[in-house]
């Protein structure tokens, strides 16, 4: 005789024992009550999808407030109703918990967090008719890949001339050993997560046949999880992959003679070290086989070597490398800079095109700086992006260069002098006065007769740093020529400072010779300013004997006001640069 299902009324009258199981089923109650209301609704009006999420949000509420105090709420599916520790959760039966029972669903999970967009797509799937053409439900539960909803699916267990019940037996069994084995107080989780299949082929005599099962137990804490998934990487790098390693070239050293399926095996290794982020494990494979091929000469081990670091430096694997470096700072640096070394010319441009996508400094400079070898070879690809409208790859393109050490990259250079974009152009400038050349020199020469105000500035400053004799003669040329005194007061400061800089008695002298001219009426106001590019000069020798001279001008008081407070300042500010200290009482 079949029992028929409780009313809403009946099972209010039904007594329960525990007070905590009743306040659990009523708030189950409560939500499966809106989420037939809600399903009502949708059926109502089908057409207006933008209100779906209205309809069930009350069913979505009911449910936090289930989850949030109670945990997962798990319904049993049963034919005509959902049911909660035995109790019915509808108020009536209903077809709609028939549709997954038919598909062999026979628990409902929702878990924490559900949202009402998810909970529009179960009840969309609910709704769903597969008589009509329409996927079944387990397969759109499936491809929909709902996070915070989870089912549990039973298949019949049936085989030829054994009756249920014998059934019934058998799978007792299967569940019952699989339970024992995954439950466990022991740590060792990494054994009890497994189950041998001669074990289980000597603990099941006479089960010929299963289809499905289900095995319920207690959910897996978070701390748990992320335990078992810390120990399961530890074996895997500690023991599991070095194992692999070993055994594999221990089956090269014994004289295979299949390249072609070794070669697909390394590939394959490769690609799963690169899904891992595990570079050290790939260097160690090159590092290996570099040895063996120089250990045997003649064997195919570097045909081998040579098509695996081919393979670690095609576009897919070079740009998930570069994936990587993109926004993540890599825990072993190292690692990626042995990785890019190992690679062949042939890679050079995929590298170059990885590097535009990488924004981290750091992982920037790291690529730069294994490109650089490519560059002394091979300068033309380099050279070719100098042209770039991209700041940023002008200055990567200036330090592979600059770090390459190509005896031609300050001509080079000169194609950047060129670019519209004055930062770059000033970045290049310094770079170039690094290598102090005769090639450097000249362009630095050539930039004081550039258009920008701030390249003939700096050129001036940087002109003393190769040769203070021919800086000497070039500056006082310039500053001698008409046109001179139409320049601004910034770039003529420029200039007095930069003659000043040369350190030499001709220089000196002739400050102190701008500084001693008496003015009149007639030429006061050019006298001044010339009297303070001159002390500008002095404070940019910065050195014993201009810091005396400095000195002369304070003690002269027949100088104007603005020139001693200039020649006061550029005094202790070179007295601090000279000997790190200052008067604090002088200053005052």
């Amino acid at each position: 005789m079949a029992l028929q299902p409780q009313t809403a009324s009946q099972a209010s009258q039904a007594p329960t024992t525990d007070p905590a199981v009743e306040e659990k089923l009523e708030a189950a109650r409560n939500f499966t009550f809106h989420l037939l209301k809600g399903i009502k609704q949708i059926g109502m009006y089908r057409h207006n999808e933008a209100r779906f999420p209205e309809f069930l949000s009350r069913a979505t509420e009911a449910l936090a407030a289930y989850t949030d105090k109670h945990g997962p709420l798990s319904l049993k599916v049963e034919q005509q109703n959902f049911m909660l520790n035995g109790e019915p959760t509808f108020s009536e039966d209903t077809p709609l918990p028939y549709k997954f029972f038919r598909d062999g669903i026979r628990q409902l999970i929702f878990r924490p967090g559900l949202t009402v967009s998810e909970l529009v797509t179960f009840t969309l799937i609910a709704l769903s008719e597969p008589e009509r053409g329409a996927e079944d439900v387990l397969a759109q539960l499936w491809r929909s890949g709902l996070e915070h909803v989870e089912y549990v699916v039973v298949e019949g267990f049936k085989m030829d001339e054994v009756s249920e019940q014998e059934i019934e037996v058998e799978v007792d069994k299967v569940v019952g050993y699989l339970y024992s084995r995954l439950k466990t107080n022991s740590d060792d989780f990494l054994r009890f997560a497994r189950v041998n299949a001669e074990d289980l082929d000597s603990k099941l005599d006479g089960v010929e046949q299963m289809r499905g099962l289900v095995v319920a137990g207690n959910y897996a804490s978070d701390d748990l999880k992320a335990r078992l998934q810390r120990e399961i990487s530890e074996e895997e790098n500690a023991r599991l992959f070095p194992k692999l390693m070993s055994a594999i070239f221990q089956v090269i050293e014994g004289g295979v003679d299949d390249t072609a399926l070794l070669e697909e095996v390394f590939v394959q290794l490769l690609d799963a070290m690169l899904i891992q982020d595990d570079y050290g494990t790939i260097n160690q494979i090159v590092l290996k086989m570099r040895s063996m091929a120089q250990r045997a000469p003649q064997s195919s081990i570097r045909s081998l070597l040579e098509h695996f670091v081919l393979k670690m430096g095609e576009e897919q694997r070079v740009m998930r490398l570069a994936e990587m470096l993109k926004s993540t700072r890599p825990r072993q640096p190292v690692d990626i800079t042995r990785y890019l070394q190992a690679l062949d010319a042939s890679t050079v441009f995929t590298l170059l095109n990885a590097l535009e996508t990488i924004e981290i400094p750091e992982n920037r400079l790291l690529v730069c700086d294994a490109l650089a070898r490519f560059a002394q070879e091979n300068p033309q690809p380099f050279v070719q992006r100098l042209e770039s409208e991209r700041p940023q790859t002008v200055r990567d393109m200036v330090y592979i260069l600059e770090k390459s050490n190509h005896p031609d990259r300050v001509k080079m250079f000169g194609l950047v002098l060129l670019n519209k974009n004055l930062a770059v152009k000033l970045e290049v400038m310094n770079i170039i006065a690094r290598g102090r050349t005769a090639e450097a020199r000249k362009l630095i020469l050539d930039a004081i007769n550039d258009p920008a105000t701030q390249v003939r500035m700096l050129a001036a400053r940087l002109l003393p740093e190769f040769d203070r004799d021919k800086a000497y003669v070039d500056l006082v040329r310039l500053m001698k020529d008409p046109n001179f005194e139409k320049k601004s007061i910034e770039e003529r400061t420029a200039f007095y400072t930069a003659l000043g800089a040369t350190g030499l008695p001709g220089a000196i002298s002739m400050l102190l010779q701008i500084i001693a001219v008496k003015s009149t009426l007639l030429n006061k106001k050019k006298v001044l300013e010339d009297k303070l590019l001159a002390i500008a000069g002095l404070a940019g020798a910065c050195s014993i004997p201009s810091y005396k001279a400095l000195q002369g001008v304070v003690e002269d008081k027949s100088q104007p006001v603005e020139v001693l407070n200039a020649a006061r300042k550029a005094m202790y500010q070179t007295k601090k640069t000279l000997f790190g200290e200052t008067s604090t009482t002088e200053e005052a």
